[in-house]
């Protein structure tokens, strides 16, 4: 369903991209993981037509990412909504956008926000709204013409547990009917419970690709020991007059 093949992109003399090549196959969770400035987002912009390579192609279904948009979802990471429309009308913008009727939109919109429990924040401004609120509301936009491929940008970063839970059953629901997702996440622990493909990109490479089972250690060990490791280092002042 996701096709990538020597995929690459500069800036300048900065390689972001390095010829990455991955397939991620319909109905998996794939999960990409690296640190800041790794290449993940430059990745999710390439594989969904915001940026075109330098080198290299993806595809989706098929079809060059330009030519797939009706196919996709996206929660970028900041977002994009409109500080002075409510959350209710985010969604009746987006609709017809996606070609739905109006019938369609005003009952979907209804529906999702249910199910994301926004029901009683839908006439609040996005200006009003929490993190999570605001993360709620550009997924239900990017859920609401039924994407094949969902695209989420660190879907799980600043909300609170209750939110994230809702977003995690509600993701594992959509995987298991078939919808294709692809995220970047910090957050091992979610990773762990949902993905179904492993990726790790490193300065732009793609150091680590399979299926959890296939991990020769802990998510977390793993990650350390091929993405990054944590420093260990101790500040012997801090806390030493508080005994």
């Amino acid at each position: 369903m996701i096709s990538a093949r020597g995929l690459t992109r500069t800036y300048g003399p900065r390689t972001a991209v390095a010829g990455i090549s991955l397939e991620v196959p319909a109905g998996s969770i794939c999960s990409f993981l690296g640190p800041n400035g790794a290449g993940k987002s430059t990745t999710v912009k390439l594989l969904t037509g915001l940026l075109l390579p330098t080198s290299g192609e993806a595809r989706i279904a098929g079809l060059p990412p330009q030519q797939a948009k009706h196919l996709i979802g996206v929660l970028p990471e900041n977002l994009g909504l409109f500080e002075h429309l409510t959350v209710e009308e985010h969604l009746h913008l987006s609709g017809p956008i996606y070609g739905l009727t109006r019938r369609e939109t005003h009952s979907r919109a209804g529906q999702l926000l249910d199910a994301l429990g926004l029901e009683n924040a839908r006439s609040l401004f996005a200006s009003q709204c929490s993190h999570g609120m605001r993360k709620k509301t550009a997924l239900a936009m990017a859920l609401l013409h039924n994407p094949r491929v969902l695209f989420l940008d660190e879907p799980f970063e600043g909300i609170d547990p209750v939110t994230s839970k809702t977003i995690r059953d509600l993701l594992a629901a959509l995987a298991g009917r078939g919808m294709t997702i692809f995220m970047t996440s910090h957050i091992l622990s979610i990773v762990e419970r949902l993905a179904s493909q492993i990726v790790f990109i490193r300065q732009g490479h793609i150091v680590w690709n399979s299926t959890p089972d296939q991990l020769p250690q802990g998510l977390e060990d793993h990650y350390f020991a091929l993405v990054e490791s944590a420093p260990a280092r101790d500040l012997p002042w801090l806390a030493s007059s508080q005994s």
